[in-house]
């Protein structure tokens, strides 16, 4: 293999265009579900003033073991109270594809990058950069799904309306947990399915299965070494 020489200009065309976006996007995917730290609030109706009750839970939604305690009026706590549910699976699927994702992009713009020359003349390069990026195409989409029912399913287990009917009809709604980060994962999660799906058809020209047998020919004669 020949030495590293830096050259951008891959990245004006789409195949390194693209994967410079799939490189920001799989951060921002991971980043938004990773370590996300949420806190769920209602009230018990005493008197003179109702008493808040905070609840806790965070990545990876192991919700059953978020443990919080419902004040009574006369001042005594019950027993401890879990929250239900258990989405780690998905979450953490979700935001495994993510990392590998960004790992993956890291690597392949170091080879479109410094390795250019390699990367064209040789046609395994090609066929095992499409086959992987198709892969991680898969996975996006079976893991966006998951994560998608799971973050549903977080929701619900979490709403100040489920939590409420623990303890009615002394209780009442407080403030939901803020989930910004979480509804931007959503968005990230197409985005990244988008990219990697239609990323794979800009690699698929650069291979064998694409090119005219004529021009390949011609490569592989300019790659070989004279006598």
């Amino acid at each position: 293999m020949s030495g590293f020489s830096l050259d951008l200009g891959p990245l004006k065309e789409p195949l390194g265009f693209i994967r410079v976006l799939e490189w920001i996007f799989t951060i921002f995917a991971f980043a938004t579900t990773g370590g996300y730290v949420g806190t769920s609030q209602f009230f018990t109706d005493c008197k003179p003033s109702p008493i808040p009750v905070e609840v806790h839970f965070s990545y990876p939604f192991r919700l059953q073991t978020s443990a919080f305690k419902i004040p009574l009026c006369n001042g005594t706590q019950v027993n401890s109270t879990f929250l239900q549910g258990d989405y780690s699976s998905s979450a953490e699927f979700f935001v495994c594809v993510g990392v590998f994702g960004f790992l993956y992009c890291t690597a392949t713009l170091v080879l479109y990058l410094g390795y250019q020359s390699v990367y064209r003349q040789n046609t395994r390069g090609p066929i095992i950069d499409l086959v992987i990026t198709g892969a991680f195409a898969v996975l996006w989409l079976v893991s966006s799904s998951a994560w998608g029912k799971g973050l549903t399913d977080v929701k619900s287990a979490t709403s100040p309306d489920y939590l409420v009917q623990l303890c009615e009809p002394q209780c009442k709604q407080g403030e939901f947990p803020s989930m910004g980060r979480l509804n931007a994962s959503v968005i990230f999660r197409f985005l990244n399915l988008i990219l990697w799906a239609g990323n794979c058809w800009f690699i698929y020209k650069e291979t064998p299965f694409h090119k005219d047998p004529n021009q390949q020919a011609a490569v592989e004669d300019t790659a070989a070494p004279g006598p």
